[in-house]
């Protein structure tokens, strides 16, 4: 599937800004499954850009800005070539071994209750991937209605008790599960395109299953990620894949604007 994306973000500021610093991971990866056939950022100010590599082998861009800043737009657009893989991620930048995914971070602690969920709804029978698939679905299940809501470094403890959650919740709610059934696992940020506009990247999770490798799952949508999803970023948990983060110097307040357009081009051969 050949995949057009658009992704804006603007900031407005209710006082001018001295300087702004941001880390991006917007740019996807080559992998066996996914080429980036074009990829562009661009910054409506004048900034210096330098990429590099995180220790996750996500590729990432430092954005520096110089104020006064009023307001700042930060924009992607790219066409990525993706194949179907079963949810299978394979032939991706690996320097970590499947096991340093077994660590918990402050946002992905489990609760008690989420323990207890995590091994009713995956059952103690069944290989690893078969009780994957079903702490995914029972897991989608029980929170169908994911909203695009703004990251407040909700916990997967929090989500797991809250009425309202978003894709980035239910993914780090699937990756603290499929640790406490110590399969390790990892957050992902991408895009996905489906039917009408999308307003945020997506998130979806992958675990390592012996034999198998890494596959993803998207307890969101109940099912494994297909040709679909483009794969940006990987971390343990959501604050360290966010697609942008950073901090400014200035006083005041700021208002985010985030438009996506994930959209499926002709020519997909």
């Amino acid at each position: 599937m050949r995949i057009a994306i658009e992704h804006r973000t603007r900031y407005r500021f209710t006082e001018p800004q001295a300087r702004i610093v941001q880390l991006l991971r917007l740019t996807p990866c080559d992998t066996l499954d996914q080429t980036v056939v074009a990829w562009r950022i661009d910054v409506d100010r004048d900034a210096r850009l330098r990429k590099s590599e995180d220790g996750y082998g996500n590729e990432t861009t430092m954005l520096y800005a110089e104020g006064p800043l009023e307001e700042l737009e930060v924009s992607v657009t790219g066409e990525v070539l993706t194949l179907a893989s079963d949810g299978r991620v394979r032939e991706a930048a690996e320097p970590l071994p499947p096991m340093f995914f077994l660590r918990t971070t402050q946002r992905t602690l489990p609760s008690a209750p989420l323990k207890a969920f995590a091994r009713d709804a995956a059952g103690d029978t069944g290989a690893p991937l078969e009780r994957l698939n079903r702490l995914n679905s029972v897991l989608h299940k029980r929170f169908r209605a994911v909203q695009p809501l703004r990251d407040q470094g909700v916990t997967v403890a929090e989500a797991f008790e809250s009425k309202q959650v978003s894709a980035r919740d239910v993914a780090q709610m699937f990756t603290a599960a499929a640790r406490v059934l110590e399969i390790p696992a990892r957050y992902v940020s991408g895009y996905r395109h489906a039917e009408g506009s999308a307003t945020a990247p997506h998130a979806w999770a992958e675990a390592h299953v012996e034999g198998e490798g890494w596959i993803a799952f998207d307890p969101s949508a109940g099912a494994c990620a297909d040709e679909r999803y483009v794969r940006a970023a990987v971390a343990l948990d959501a604050s360290q894949a966010a697609p942008i983060a950073g901090h400014r110097v200035g006083a005041g307040e700021e208002r985010l604007d985030v438009d996506v357009q994930v959209e499926r081009l002709g020519g997909d051969a």
